[in-house]
C-alpha cells in the first residue's frame, strides 16, 4: 500500500516572505507654551467666611442639696387584701342510662337558655358635624404680616463668543509619546517538516524491552516456623471475682406510679347496638351483566377462500448470494518442529505425597509418650541421626489425635 494521501499529493509548500518592519517616526514636540487657564478660575469670584455661630442654648445645671426619696408610688399606696375563694357554680349531674332511642339531651341542650339579645348601648358620640353660625374670618398670619418686596432684575451673563485656537491640534497621545518599538526576531515556527519517511531496512524481531531487560534470579521468601502449643499445667479455675463476693438480696416487685382512676362503674348492661346495625340494612347485589353493542357488519356466510393479498400479488425472484470478501482459511504449512517445551515443563520436579501419621494407630517413627484428659495422644519423632547414636538427646513431641 502506497503511503501518499490527498493532501501529500495535491499540497504545493510555497515560500515565505518575511513581514516588512515599520520604523517608527521620532517625536518632535512642537513650540509655544499651553495655555492652562481655565472657565473656573476666570469666572469663580471668592468670597470671605465668617464662622457660624453656634444656635445651641448654655447647657444648664440644677443641682439640689436634698436627699432622694427612693419609695415608687406603686410600693406607697398598694395595700394588699384577702382575697376569697370562689364557690364553684357547676351542679351535680348523676348519670342515668337511657330508656329510649336517643332520650337523653345534650349538655349544651341542658344548660343553654334562650334569651333576648339586648344590644349593649354604645358610648361612642354621633358623626354629626357641628355648624356655627358666626361667620370665617379668612385673615390669617400670613396675611396680616406679610409684606411683599420689589423683586431686583436677574443678572443675565452675556455669552462670549468662541474664538478658536491658532495653534494647530496635536494628536499624539502619552503611548506615542513613550512608547518606542525596539526592532527583533520574528518568531520561529516549532512545526516540524512534512518530510516523509521511508526505510528499507529490514525490522529486527527484537524491542527495546527485550534488550534492555535482563531477568534475574528471585529467591525464595523464608517460611517462618510457628510455635508448638504447650497447654499448661494443671486444671482452670472458672470462679470470678464478682461469682465469689456477690451477695444475692431479696427485691420486693415495683409499685406502679400511675394515679387511682377515678371513673364511675356502672352496673347497667352494655348495649351493643348502634346506629349503623339498626338503621343500616344490607341489599343483596347482583352481577351486572356485560354490555355488548350491536354488530353493525354482518359476518360472511360463504366459504373462506384461503388468499391474501401477498399471496395473490407475490411474484417470486431467484435469489443471487453475495459475494464474500473473506480470505480463505487457509493453513500455511510449516517444515519447522514444534517447541513444546515450557518453563513448568523444564523446571517442574515431582514431590512425594506424606501420608498424616495421624491415620496410623501406630505411626512408624514415632514413640508414644502419654495422653492428656482431652484423648490428644503425644509421640516423639525419632530422626535417623539420633537412632544411630545413642545420645542422651531430647526429642522433638508432636501431638496427634487418634
Amino acid at each position: 500500500m502506497e503511503g501518499i494521501t490527498t493532501f501529500k499529493a495535491d499540497y504545493l509548500p510555497y515560500d515565505i516572505v518575511k513581514r516588512p518592519f515599520q520604523v517608527q517616526e521620532e517625536y518632535k514636540p512642537k513650540m509655544g507654551e499651553i495655555e492652562l487657564g481655565t472657565t473656573y478660575q476666570k469666572d469663580y469670584n471668592a468670597h470671605k467666611i465668617q464662622p457660624v455661630t453656634l444656635v445651641r442654648p448654655l447647657e444648664r445645671k440644677h443641682t439640689t442639696r436634698g436627699k432622694l426619696d427612693t419609695i415608687p408610688t406603686y410600693q406607697d399606696d398598694y395595700r394588699s387584701w384577702e382575697v376569697q375563694r370562689r364557690e364553684p357554680s357547676k351542679l351535680e349531674h348523676i348519670y342515668h342510662p337511657p330508656t329510649e332511642k336517643f332520650g337523653n339531651s345534650t349538655t349544651f341542650q341542658d344548660d343553654f337558655v334562650p334569651r333576648e339579645l339586648n344590644p349593649r348601648p354604645s358610648f361612642k358620640p354621633p358623626c354629626v358635624a357641628k355648624l356655627s353660625d358666626v361667620p370665617f374670618e379668612s385673615a390669617t398670619s400670613h396675611r396680616a404680616s406679610y409684606v411683599a418686596h420689589p423683586l431686583e432684575p436677574k443678572f443675565v451673563r452675556a455669552k462670549e463668543e468662541y474664538k478658536p485656537s491658532n495653534q494647530p491640534f496635536e494628536d499624539l497621545t502619552t503611548h506615542r509619546n513613550d512608547f518606542r518599538g525596539l526592532p527583533g526576531q520574528l518568531a520561529k515556527s516549532c512545526k516540524p517538516e512534512n518530510a516523509q519517511v521511508g526505510s528499507n531496512a529490514h525490522f529486527n524481531g527484537v524491542t527495546e524491552f527485550q534488550a534492555r531487560f535482563q531477568p534475574w534470579s528471585v529467591s525464595l521468601p523464608e517460611v517462618r516456623k510457628t510455635k508448638e502449643y504447650v497447654p499448661p499445667a494443671g486444671n482452670m479455675d472458672l470462679n470470678s471475682t464478682s461469682h465469689l463476693h456477690y451477695v444475692k438480696h431479696e427485691i420486693s416487685p415495683a409499685v406502679p406510679i400511675r394515679p387511682v382512676s377515678n371513673r364511675r362503674r356502672t352496673n347497667a348492661p352494655f348495649q351493643g347496638n348502634t346506629t349503623t346495625k339498626e338503621d343500616f340494612k344490607a341489599w343483596g347485589s347482583c352481577r351486572q351483566e356485560i354490555i355488548k353493542k350491536q354488530q353493525e357488519i354482518p359476518k360472511p356466510t360463504g366459504k373462506f377462500s384461503d388468499l391474501t393479498t401477498f399471496k395473490s400479488h407475490y411474484i417470486p425472484h431467484q435469489i443471487i448470494p453475495a459475494q464474500s470478501c473473506k480470505p480463505v482459511h487457509a493453513i500455511v504449512p510449516n517444515a519447522a518442529a514444534f517447541q513444546d517445551e515450557t518453563t513448568y515443563h523444564t523446571e517442574y520436579t515431582p514431590k512425594k505425597q506424606e501420608i498424616c501419621p495421624a491415620n496410623y494407630p501406630s505411626p512408624p517413627g514415632y514413640v508414644y509418650l502419654n495422653t492428656d484428659s482431652r484423648g490428644h495422644k503425644f509421640f516423639c519423632q525419632l530422626t535417623p541421626e539420633i537412632a544411630k547414636s545413642n545420645t542422651s538427646l531430647v526429642p522433638k513431641e508432636v501431638a496427634v489425635v487418634s
